[in-house]
């Protein structure tokens, strides 16, 4: 029973850490929308929106469902894509320093997202 509960401790602190960390990028993306000021990254040609749009999606609005523990494995897969966008597309040709904290979190949502939320989380999974 104190392993179970260990983990489950260890699970909810490493979700809320690394969606709080997340939080940090995603905020000022958001503050950006709602102002008015879509200039964005264009990787894939769909137009500096809708990239902004999915961005906030990825690193504001996942990470809460994440802090809060619901849908948690699902909420993790739009972070971990727009990580890996962010390291693989718009970092591709800089060196490893440059990509190494998008491939973190990159890493780190993946995790979320095969582990879920514990039981300290909505899901209560």
């Amino acid at each position: 029973m104190k392993n179970t509960l260990l983990k489950d401790i260890g699970l909810a602190f490493f979700r809320i850490a690394v969606s709080a960390m997340m939080l940090t990028h995603g905020l000022p993306k958001f503050q950006k929308l709602i102002s008015g000021d879509f200039q964005f990254a264009d990787p894939f040609g769909i137009g500096a929106t809708p990239s902004l749009f999915l961005a906030v999606i990825g690193e504001f609005v996942c990470p809460i469902l994440i802090i809060i523990g619901f849908k948690t494995r699902l909420a993790a897969i739009p972070p971990a894509i727009t990580m890996a966008v962010a390291a693989f597309v718009a970092h591709g040709a800089d060196d490893f320093s440059t990509k190494e904290k998008a491939i973190f979190y990159l890493v780190a949502f993946i995790t979320i997202s095969l582990l879920g939320p514990g039981k300290f989380g909505i899901d209560k999974r």
